[in-house]
């Protein structure tokens, strides 16, 4: 249906005196297509329901998401997605919770399958919800009762190139659960995380309104796109979508939501997040949610001091000042804060700016409360960087934040701290053993053992620093003591002794099919100690062989006592796996003529003389050909 039938059909629908369902609920939502295994992914729909003015009969307990080629808008599939979960969305603090403002995030979700032979098409596809109706007191949209709701995805074909293609799509959160104060900053973290890594890129959106209506609230199928704005009031617009110094807007890499509103009510807007991958665009994800700004109590930022160890010296000068931290030195930062406004609680905490890793941590209580009214007292608190703080040279920045508890968000003051910071020197520790000499390259050294028996071998590391050192030996896959090994260990400061003895068996080699050992010295105090390893190869060989396998090949069964039989007590013997598998006589014609499983067999030669051949076979596939001469 058009959307003038629409209209035309509403109209009538109010000249007639019947009643409209103006489900006045939507706040807002987002939808997600997370990869789970082989074919199988999760689609899910996150939809934001006033909880003070919604109907609750307009909950649904199931929505229908349509998905289309992005080509030709064909429709591939609908999928009816069932309500799995409804709860209630947090204020940031708590303590500003107001009785005109509750969301709840009801979450609908369905594993779908994506064939590889069917969703192939190089535009990508999209994904559609359609709802009506929005909240009925939005001021920056026109005739907000009847205006709907689309929520739209975009996803990339699951094969590319002949391979499949791999991917999940950003999840947007957290959900807006806050209020804006009417002059004030305010701030909101918008941002995603991507499962596969991809990068993010974020800007203001015009909401989608789409076909539902009124009349049609929930339709059965979403239609194909596209799918027609909602119509800004006066004065709004894309990129002016709340009224304000500045006026509501996203950084585009990190997505954070700022905006200083100019006027109190309800103001819906629209957030875009498109997902790249290789500087290619794979897809994209909308959010639409609502500001609600209202006239707030006055609150006054906190302010934050930062000093070089104890405070004496003046306070560091952001933009100006860099501390140097170097092996003995002072390494903590005395930090002062305050708040003109009394009975407000105060929490310090740090960001790094453009480093990860190791970062300062408080060594003192890093929160309190400003009690006193007209002359604030003054808070301190002790931050303190890591011994082994190491920047490389480079000048790292970190932002020392203090936040109040005012509502309906925290205010902030932030120092820059720059600085640079030099770990203590390091003499390597020393790691000798009595294992045969290391192999060129990473290759373990082999030690080959017949079954049966034993090897012992000793490990010493020492450190001229005098550090505490730690010896260890791990299988490389396997355990040490399933296949025989023992491993002891005395630990300590400037000098570790091991000792590490094997009992080679048959049980050792069944264990796996290469048993290697990685045998470490480690520090366990210095910055970013490196290990010193050393990989070792265990192999069980068969027992040495005392006597050479040298069978007879003429035998004279006459009764002298004299190689009256044939028999072989020399036959190498069983190991492991290669046992003795038996011994088979033929006749020059090839006919059998003798055959036993024994070890201990004895041919007398059958009563006849001549020439014969003979077959020895072991479990492992050895064999033994030969040819005996039978005489009188």
């Amino acid at each position: 249906m058009c959307s003038w039938s629409r209209l035309l059909l509403l109209g009538l629908l109010l000249i007639l005196g019947i009643p409209v369902a103006h489900a006045t609920h939507i706040v807002g939502g987002e939808m997600e297509l997370q990869y789970r295994r082989g074919n199988t992914y999760t689609l899910t729909l996150n939809l934001y329901f006033d909880a003070i003015n919604g109907n609750p009969g307009a909950l649904d307990q199931q929505m229908t998401a349509s998905i289309f080629d992005k080509a030709n808008n064909r429709r591939m599939q609908n999928v009816v997605l069932p309500l799995t979960s409804n709860t209630f969305v947090q204020y940031t603090n708590p303590a500003c919770t107001t009785s005109s403002l509750s969301t709840r995030k009801l979450v609908y979700t369905r594993d779908i399958t994506l064939e590889e032979n069917i969703y192939i098409s190089t535009a990508g596809y999209y994904t559609a919800v359609e709802r009506c109706c929005r909240n009925n007191g939005i001021k920056n949209i026109i005739n907000p009762q009847n205006a709907a709701q689309t929520f739209y995805l975009e996803f990339p074909a699951v094969v590319r190139n002949g391979q499949r293609f791999i991917d999940s799509t950003p999840r947007i959160f957290p959900p807006l659960g806050d209020y804006a104060c009417r002059g004030e900053m305010f701030y909101y973290d918008f941002s995603g995380q991507d499962a596969d890594g991809d990068s993010l890129v974020y800007d203001m959106v015009t909401p989608l309104n789409g076909y539902s209506n009124p009349v049609s609230p929930s339709p059965t199928q979403a239609q194909a796109a596209p799918y027609p704005g909602i119509t800004w009031a006066a004065d709004r617009s894309t990129l002016n979508q709340i009224p304000g110094t500045p006026t509501l807007g996203i950084d585009s890499r990190t997505g954070r939501l700022t905006v200083r509103p100019s006027q109190v009510g309800l103001f819906v807007f629209g957030v875009r997040c498109t997902e790249y991958r290789r500087k290619v665009k794979i897809g994209e994800t909308r959010r639409d949610f609502q500001l609600y700004v209202l006239d707030c109590p006055r609150n006054t930022a906190p302010s934050v001091q930062v000093y070089n160890g104890t405070g004496k010296r003046p306070a560091y000068v952001p933009g100006r000042d860099t501390l140097h931290l170097v092996p003995g030195g002072n390494r903590c930062l005395s930090i002062r804060f305050t708040d003109p406004d009394p009975s407000s609680r105060l929490t310090l905490t740090t960001r790094p700016v453009n480093f990860s890793g190791l970062a300062p941590s408080f060594t003192t209580v890093s929160t309190g409360m400003v009690r006193a009214a007209g002359v604030p007292d003054t808070l301190t608190a002790t931050l303190c960087f890591p011994e082994c703080q190491d920047t490389k040279g480079q000048v790292y920045l970190l932002d020392v934040i203090v936040a109040d508890n005012g509502c309906s968000l925290p205010k902030l003051d932030t120092v820059r701290v720059a600085f640079t910071a030099i770990p203590p020197a390091n003499t390597p520790p020393v790691l000798t053993t009595s294992f045969p000499a290391e192999a060129a390259g990473t290759s373990p050294v082999i030690v080959r053992i017949p079954v049966g028996g034993v090897y012992t071998a000793t490990l010493t590391g020492t450190d001229a620093d005098r550090d505490p050192l730690v010896l260890s030996a791990v299988g490389q896959g396997f355990d040490l003591a399933a296949a025989g090994m023992q491993f002891t260990a005395q630990n300590g400061t400037g000098r570790a002794d091991a000792t590490f003895s094997w009992q080679s068996s048959c049980e050792a080699a069944s264990v796996q099919e290469n048993l290697i050992v990685r045998f470490q010295l480690q520090e366990t105090t210095k910055c970013t100690p490196v290990p010193l390893v050393r990989l070792v190869q265990f192999v069980v060989l068969p027992p040495v062989d005392t006597v050479s396998f040298l069978p007879p090949n003429i035998i004279t069964p006459n009764g002298d006592g004299k190689n009256d039989a044939f028999e072989l007590p020399t036959l190498p013997p069983d190991y492991c796996d290669g046992r003795f598998g038996g011994i088979k006589i033929y006749s020059r014609w090839g006919n059998e003529v003798f055959h036993s499983p024994e070890r201990s067999f004895k041919w007398n030669g059958a009563g006849s003389t001549g020439m014969y051949y003979y077959l020895i076979t072991f479990t492992n596939g050895r064999r033994y050909k030969g040819w005996l001469q039978v005489l009188p």
